[in-house]
């Protein structure tokens, strides 16, 4: 793996978006892809150097990222064992946690999809004991914002309602 200082940042070692990624990828022991990468560039999650040609990648801010980002055993230890971590989603790439309306535009507030059809799906486990929606039933999202809970609602053969403030969010 290549390395690269920039002038004034000589404690700083540079990498690039594939080797970014097959980087976390061993580290994290699952698939990342560049696009991951991307992903944290683009919300700020990490700095980018170098043009916007060829992006680089501080190794250490990546790493303290990936880091700071695997906190389950902290939360576990200041909330409790009920904490459930499968609400976490830390088994999906960032991919699949952003499919369908994630890609349209970078809309701020998303949340995942997998989030909607946990609590709107029709399994249980040991937090959702009870299913709430079946298939048909409308579901109203007051707040629909790029149009993840309508989305995953159709996907589930339910049918769904979007209101927004935004003129953009509600063309959506």
């Amino acid at each position: 793996m290549s390395k690269l200082t920039l002038f004034g940042e000589d404690k700083k070692k540079f990498i690039n978006l594939k080797e970014a990624a097959n980087w976390a990828s061993q580290y994290l022991n699952r698939k990342l892809t560049i696009s991951n990468i991307s992903y944290l560039l683009q919300y700020g999650r990490i700095k980018k150097y170098g043009s916007d040609g060829n992006p680089l990648i501080d190794m250490e801010e990546l790493k303290d990222y990936y880091d700071s980002y695997d906190k389950e055993q902290q939360w576990k230890r200041k909330l409790g064992e009920d904490l459930n971590w499968h609400l976490s989603f830390v088994e999906y790439t960032e991919s699949e946690r952003t499919k369908h309306v994630h890609r349209l535009h970078p809309y701020k507030g998303k949340f995942i999809p997998q989030l909607v059809e946990y609590f709107l799906g029709s399994h249980t486990n040991k937090f959702k004991q009870q299913i709430y929606f079946h298939k048909g039933d409308i579901v109203l999202d007051p707040f629909c914002g790029s149009g993840t809970t309508l989305v995953q609602s159709n996907e589930l053969g339910m049918h769904a309602i979007g209101i927004d403030i935004s003129v953009f969010n509600a063309m959506i």
